[in-house]
């Protein structure tokens, strides 16, 4: 069973608006317990407790592995616009690594991997907009999709030409691990141009994030 963090936990002031609201789930005692530890000494992030976690600006999942119930938990966390979701897991296959970015997660972190830095920086990159995926994971990932036969594009009738050849080269850079100020280095567009032009990508085709839109695009071959 899924638990997130009980107030008596994570209680923390209240004085610091500017920190990030972080909830977090996960399947057990021991590691939740590993993850509060960590966070809990971050001046930047403000844990909240069980009647706060809904209103949580970053849901970390923290689990071995993901099965029926992480996959049903991240599709209700999916549903609540006010959180986006990064995942904490022991181990994760490709193929597995592809339904959850589908199910709306931003990042991904191996729980060995899980330190105090690691935390925080996939805390604060998915609060600022930005996916975490290992590059290894992401590599698996793009083997993966392009195994399959190309789908049949999504219903809503988009084709090839859905992205422009700036947006597909964007998505591609955020592909091999680029954040934004190092794809605008590469493309040679403002830091607020890779934002704006990333962001319109996601709304337009309706997508959670940035891991997401990469997902979708390599599902239907679109880089």
């Amino acid at each position: 069973m899924i638990t997130h963090l009980p107030r008596e936990i994570v209680a923390a002031p209240a004085d610091r608006p500017s920190r990030v609201s972080v909830g977090v789930y996960a399947q057990d005692v021991v590691l939740r317990i590993g993850i509060v530890h960590q966070l809990r000494q971050r001046p930047e992030v403000e844990l909240l407790g069980d009647a706060e976690a809904d209103r949580a600006r970053v849901s970390l999942v923290v689990v071995d592995s993901v099965d029926d119930a992480v996959t049903a938990l991240l599709q209700r966390l999916q549903r609540n616009t006010a959180t986006r979701t990064g995942l904490v897991v022991g181990a994760l296959e490709s193929a597995t690594l592809q339904r959850v970015i589908e199910c709306g997660v931003a990042a991904v972190l191996r729980r060995a991997e899980a330190d105090q830095d690691r935390l925080l920086h996939l805390v604060l990159a998915m609060a600022n907009g930005e996916g975490v995926l290992p590059g290894d994971l992401l590599g698996k990932l793009m083997t993966h999709v392009g195994s399959l036969q190309r789908s049949a594009l999504d219903p809503r009738g988009l084709s090839l030409s859905t992205l422009t050849a700036r947006e597909a080269e964007m998505l591609r850079l955020v592909s091999v691990g680029l954040d934004t100020a190092e794809i605008a280095q590469k493309t040679s567009y403002s830091e607020r141009t890779v934002k704006n032009v990333l962001h319109e990508i996601t709304t337009r085709l309706q997508l959670r994030n940035r891991a997401h839109a990469v997902g979708y695009a390599l599902r239907n071959g679109l880089i």
